[in-house]
C-alpha cells in the first residue's frame, strides 16, 4: 500500500501544533526568572497562590473547548477523584521543589532534573510497563547513571534536587495516563482538588495577618495573582500542541526548556559550575543525544512500516 500524501490539512495542524508547544517550552524555559521574583515569599503560600489563581484559566479554557461534559462525567467516577488526588499531590511536590530550588540558587540542579527526566521515563516504563530497551537506550540510561554517581562521589551525596525533580515528574506522567480524561480536563480536576486545601491555607493566613495578598503592597498581590497564569498558560498550550505532534518530535522539543533554565542559572543567575558538573552534564548530554537517537530510528521505521 502506497504512503499517504502529507494534506495540507495534515501540513497546517503540524505547524499549530509546533507553535503551540514552542510556545509552552519558551514559557517554561523563562519561568525561573518569575520563581525569582517570588522568591521573598514563602514556599507554601506561592504554591497555594499557584494553584487557586490557576483554577479559573483552566475553567475557561475548558468552557471555550466545549469539553465540559467530559468533565462532569469525571468528576462522578470515585476511582478518577481517587487517581486525579494522587497525580495532583505528585505535581505539587514537583512544584514545591521547584519553586525552593530557584529562590535558594539550585537552578542548575532543576536544568538537570529535567533533563534526566526522559531517561527516568524509559527505566520507569521498562520495569512497570514491562517495555523492552533497546542497547542505544540501555546505553543512554547507563551514562545518565554515571552523571549521577560523577555528582554524588564529587558532593558526598547524593544530587537529590535533580533526582527529585525527575523522578516525581515521571511518576506523575505515569499515574496521569491512567486518567481517563484529557489533559485540559485533568489538569482542572487536579487544580480543584488542590484548590481546597490551598484556599484554605490563604485564608487562615490572611485571617492571622501572615499573608502577603492582601496584607502586602500591591506588587507582591500581583506577583501572587500572576502564579496562576505562569503555571496554567504553558501546561495548556503543551496540552493542545502535543495532540497534534507526533512523539518524536515532543521528544525533541522537551529539552528546549532545561537547556533554558541551565543557560539562566549559569550566564544570568552565575550559579556555581565547575569541572564536576561540566563533565556531569556533558554525560547527561551524551545520554540525551543516544536516546534521541534511539527514538528517530524507532519512529523512521515505524513509518516504513505503515507506508508499505
Amino acid at each position: 500500500m502506497a504512503a499517504e500524501a502529507i494534506t495540507p490539512d495534515a501540513d497546517g495542524k503540524a505547524r499549530r501544533g509546533f507553535l503551540l508547544a514552542l510556545g509552552a517550552y519558551l514559557l517554561w524555559g523563562l519561568l525561573p526568572f518569575y520563581m525569582k521574583a517570588v522568591a521573598h515569599l514563602p514556599l507554601a503560600e506561592v504554591i497555594a497562590h499557584r494553584i487557586v489563581w490557576s483554577v479559573p484559566i483552566a475553567a475557561a479554557v475548558l468552557v471555550w473547548a466545549g469539553r465540559t461534559t467530559d468533565f462532569k462525567v469525571a468528576i462522578r467516577s470515585p476511582r478518577t477523584i481517587a487517581m486525579a488526588a494522587l497525580t495532583a499531590a505528585l505535581i505539587s511536590v514537583n512544584w514545591g521543589i521547584y519553586v525552593w530550588a530557584i529562590a535558594v540558587d539550585r537552578t542548575v540542579e532543576t536544568a538537570l532534573g529535567y533533563y534526566i527526566n526522559p531517561l527516568v521515563n524509559v527505566v520507569v516504563g521498562a520495569l512497570l510497563l514491562g517495555e523492552r530497551l533497546d542497547r542505544l537506550q540501555i546505553a543512554a540510561v547507563v551514562l545518565a547513571a554515571v552523571a549521577v554517581a560523577v555528582l554524588t562521589v564529587d558532593g558526598g551525596k547524593l544530587p537529590w534536587v535533580s533526582l527529585a525533580l525527575a523522578f516525581s515528574f515521571a511518576a506523575y506522567g505515569f499515574f496521569r495516563k491512567t486518567l481517563p480524561i484529557g489533559p485540559s480536563q485533568g489538569f482542572l480536576l487536579e487544580v480543584l482538588l488542590l484548590s481546597v486545601p490551598a484556599l484554605g491555607y490563604i485564608v487562615f493566613l490572611i485571617a492571622t495577618g501572615q499573608d502577603h495578598f492582601v496584607s502586602s503592597n500591591g506588587t507582591d498581590t500581583a506577583l501572587l495573582i500572576g502564579c496562576g497564569p505562569v503555571t496554567a498558560v504553558p501546561l495548556l498550550l503543551f496540552a493542545f500542541g502535543a495532540k497534534l505532534l507526533r512523539l518524536s518530535t515532543i521528544g525533541i522539543m522537551q529539552y528546549i526548556a532545561p537547556t533554558m533554565v541551565f543557560l539562566i542559572a549559569v550566564l544570568i543567575f552565575d550559579e556555581p559550575f565547575g569541572t564536576t558538573q561540566a563533565a556531569a552534564f556533558a554525560l547527561i548530554w551524551a545520554a540525551l543525544a543516544v536516546y534521541s537517537w534511539s527514538m528517530l530510528a524507532t519512529a523512521r521505521r515505524a513509518t516504513s512500516v505503515r507506508a508499505a
